[in-house]
């Protein structure tokens, strides 16, 4: 369950992190001891021995490798070794301020304790401007301790200095605040996000996993119209070879009982396929179901004249020699065209045209539907995916597709021409193969 804001609490970095955090203190150390050197050397009032710059250094820089592992501590330390050094003669400005800044951004960014957070950035940056205050107004009251500086007129040099200090201060603390909560919200809402795309992931998973599912009972559905049908016509043919043996004197009495026991055996078959695949036909679509046995090639040109009753041209055209198919091989082909159809329709483009062509190759079939669409074709999409997985390539339509195809034997592929349009071509054989079995 997704939690609130209030309840979210930023993972902390790896491994990996922590070291970068390490090399990003060490850089910081070599810099304020560099830069501690040219402040020696140009302001001439007594420092700090080097021993004390260097451990000034190693604490308010060396720190900062903890940053995110204790962004309160750091930061608390930070803030007091900053204003230490101001009183122990260690004149370095520059990459001190980067260091407070950067553990007050720190303190923003990665603090699990918001309220902690807020009020210890809020305590540091009082306590910083109440300092930068004291200091003016002692500097305001004696003149002496910043001499060659005019205080005459309002907007004296001193006053505009003093000035300029405090809104560089103020900035300064704001911009680490802001920018601190700023990358603690960036992280909130990117987990959210990532955690929505993996739940819309599996959504996606289970929709397409419900449409191989629904896919399949389809075609068992159809497979129980087909099958039912021709064991019904065997045990009918066996009824009446029986009948007209058992009506000759010099039949032999064993060819009788076989007939018999095939006829039994396929009323037995009936009624088990009845028992078994009965409730499959319980869904809105009974009457298509009813009817799914008596689709096949020879009802191709109907299919082919109701696409352009809708106002989608489509040729068909039959090449080969045709040959007896199997029902189940010719309910797959149908159904294949029938989907490329509806998606040319769906997908195509108001200007597209479609062409339909069955060829007899011996053992097998092709069908081909190719158009001329320049519509977006979902089924062009993710075409690595294996057919029939979860992430198979496509809509629910080509699952279903790939699925009558691998269900006879069959291959099928489907792909976007090189001059525009799309290309649906099936090879079904006339014998189907167990699923499985390469072609």
């Amino acid at each position: 369950m997704a939690l609130s804001p209030d309840d979210w609490k930023r993972p902390r970095p790896g491994a990996d992190g922590y070291r970068r955090d390490a090399l990003v203190a060490a850089a910081l150390v070599v810099a304020s001891l560099g830069s501690g050197l040219l402040y020696r050397a140009a302001i001439d009032q007594p420092h700090a021995p080097w021993w004390g710059s260097l451990l000034w250094a190693l604490v308010i820089a060396g720190s900062l490798a903890f940053r995110r592992r204790f962004p309160e501590l750091v930061a608390l330390i930070v803030g007091i070794t900053f204003v230490v050094g101001q009183y122990v003669g260690i004149y370095e400005q520059l990459f001190a301020n980067i260091c407070l800044f950067v553990a007050l951004y720190t303190l923003g960014a990665w603090s699990q304790n918001r309220l902690l957070a807020t009020v210890e950035r809020i305590v540091i940056a009082a306590g910083m401007v109440i300092w930068l205050l004291s200091v003016l107004i002692y500097q305001g009251l004696t003149p002496d301790s910043t001499p060659g500086i005019s205080r005459d007129g309002l907007f004296s040099q001193f006053m505009a200095a003093s000035l300029i200090s405090i809104v560089t201060n103020l900035l300064y603390f704001g911009a680490a605040f802001v920018f601190g909560n700023a990358s603690y919200t960036a992280a909130r809402q990117r987990e959210a996000l990532e955690q929505r795309t993996q739940e819309l992931e599996r959504e996606r998973e289970v929709s397409s996993r419900q449409a191989v599912a629904l896919e399949r009972v389809r075609i068992a559905r159809e497979l129980h119209d087909v099958v039912a049908h021709h064991v019904s016509v065997m045990g009918l043919q066996a009824g009446a070879a029986r009948r007209v043996l058992g009506k000759s004197s010099e039949t032999d009495p064993r060819a009788v009982d076989a007939l018999t026991q095939i006829e039994e055996n396929a009323r037995e078959a009936v009624d088990e396929l009845h028992r078994m695949l009965g409730a499959l036909r319980q869904s809105d679509d009974t009457d298509a179901s009813r009817s799914a046995s008596t689709r096949g090639l020879e009802q191709l040109p109907e299919l082919v004249a109701d696409a352009e009753a809708t106002g989608l041209p489509v040729t068909f055209t039959t090449v080969g020699t045709p040959v007896p198919v199997p029902s189940v091989v010719g309910l797959s082909a149908y159904r294949i065209v029938q989907e490329s159809l509806t998606n040319v329709r769906k997908h195509g483009g108001a200007r597209a045209t479609a062409d339909v062509r069955l060829r007899y190759l011996g053992s097998e079939i092709e069908v081909e539907v190719s158009d001329t669409g320049t519509g977006l074709n979902p089924l062009a999409r993710h075409s690595s995916a294996p057919p029939g997985s979860a992430g198979a390539p496509g809509g629910l339509g080509q699952i279903g597709m790939r699925e009558r195809a691998a269900a006879v034997g069959g291959e099928i592929v489907m792909e976007p021409k090189p001059r525009g349009g799309y290309r649906v071509r099936a090879i079904l054989p006339v014998s189907p193969r167990p699923i499985g079995e390469s072609a």
